[in-house]
């Protein structure tokens, strides 16, 4: 399974979010491409716990099923999934700072993650280890990324 702590693999991604324009559009959901940039950089900072994310009682019902099904081979996410409310963007900034920040954020992901030890934990599915954090960026990368078609 494609995870963000493979250098190519991050490169790939990097590479396709240097396609996206102001003018691309989503296929689903109700983001423009700047709110899902900074949507998407949010995430990576909650995992180097400098952004607080709190676990709500759904995760706790739902969780470990959800993630069991997150985490299957092959398995992409599906559209219009909910978010947490942490992570949904209503004023974004400029394409371009969004696009960089996001890249930086990807690049010390990539870099820093597998030597950290103690990771933040996730808003729905808790306890992560840092591989399954690398798994779940690349899927959630993926996911919105397939979202603006590239």
């Amino acid at each position: 399974m494609p995870q963000l702590f493979d250098a190519v693999t991050a490169t790939q991604i990097t590479s396709r979010i240097d396609l996206l324009n102001a003018n691309a559009q989503p296929h689903w959901g109700k983001m423009n491409v700047t709110q899902m940039m900074a949507h998407c950089s949010v995430t990576f900072e909650n995992f180097f716990g400098e952004r607080k994310v709190k676990r709500g009682i759904m995760s706790y019902l739902f969780g470990k099923i959800a993630k069991k099904t997150a985490f299957k081979e092959g398995k992409e996410f599906g559209k219009n999934l909910p978010t947490a409310r942490e992570y949904k963007i209503v004023d974004a900034g400029d394409l371009q700072h969004e696009k960089t920040r996001l890249k930086n954020l990807i690049h010390r992901f990539s870099v820093l993650g597998p030597t950290m030890e103690k990771v933040s934990e996730h808003p729905f599915f808790g306890k992560l280890t840092a591989q399954e954090w690398a798994t779940l960026a690349y899927k959630h990368l993926d996911h919105h990324l397939r979202q603006f078609g590239v």
